[in-house]
């Protein structure tokens, strides 16, 4: 017998793991479509450009959302979400200029989440990995959008932000899926995530198809299509064990 026979734990985390290299590899194009503005030009091109640190990508490229995905071991997937959640803090904070009260207190919730659990994340990673370095090749994955105001800032942070949740949902998920954590305190974390962030997608994707029209099923729809539900969806207990 077969050792994956022998272990059908073990043949999961396979099927799970050659899973995400499928995903990423089919929807790196549909991320750029998303992320396209009304102009038409990619997220991070023309103004409000966010210069990014390393070489290979700008935001809004694959690069950019392939790597964000990748995760290597617990002290990588530690220090990859603190530089992950840090932008998203900082993209969140722009929300108190908008008009929408939804969005002023979604920016102040997400503040809130990922300023603390950066605190903890940081606090691990002293503990148990004092050698790790710090992500600082991180590329962006969204807009500056301190140039941006009413509809306009709206759109591009829902859009852009759906996309980032998406990459620290597979981030979480590759991690558990793959038997990567150590610790069941940085597992539940992920779990954490993974299920937070997941309620988030709903959400804005919600809002982008009630305020301004975006069908979940046109533009969106492979975002609700199997890769979607393996990365966001239901992992079940044998995976989230």
């Amino acid at each position: 017998m077969s050792p994956l026979r022998a272990h059908p734990r073990a043949w999961l985390l396979v099927a799970a793991a050659v899973a995400v290299v499928l995903v990423v590899a089919t929807t790196a194009a549909a991320v750029i479509a998303l992320q396209r503005g009304d102009s038409g030009m990619p997220a991070g091109q023309g103004t409000g450009d966010r210069s990014s640190s390393g070489s290979g990508g700008r935001p809004g490229t694959p690069w950019a959302w392939m790597r964000g995905g990748q995760v290597y071991d617990e002290a990588d997937y530690l220090s990859r979400m603190v530089a992950h959640h840090q932008e998203a803090v900082t993209a969140a904070e722009q929300l108190q200029r908008s008009d929408r009260p939804e969005l002023r207190a979604f920016g102040a919730e997400i503040v809130r989440a990922q300023s603390a659990q950066i605190d903890q994340m940081e606090a691990w990673l002293r503990r148990w990995y004092p050698d790790q370095p710090a992500d600082t090749g991180y590329r962006s994955m969204m807009r500056n959008l301190s140039g941006l105001s009413g509809a306009a800032l709206d759109r591009a942070f829902l859009r852009d932000m759906i996309i980032h949740h998406m990459a620290a949902v597979m981030m979480s998920r590759q991690l558990l899926a793959r038997g990567l954590d150590v610790h069941p305190e940085v597992a539940g974390l992920a779990r954490a995530i993974s299920g937070q962030q997941h309620a988030e997608i709903l959400r804005m994707q919600r809002w982008l198809h009630v305020w301004y029209g975006e069908s979940r099923q046109g533009g969106h729809g492979w975002m609700t299509g199997r890769g979607h539900r393996w990365m966001i969806g239901d992992m079940g207990p044998s995976m989230m064990r």
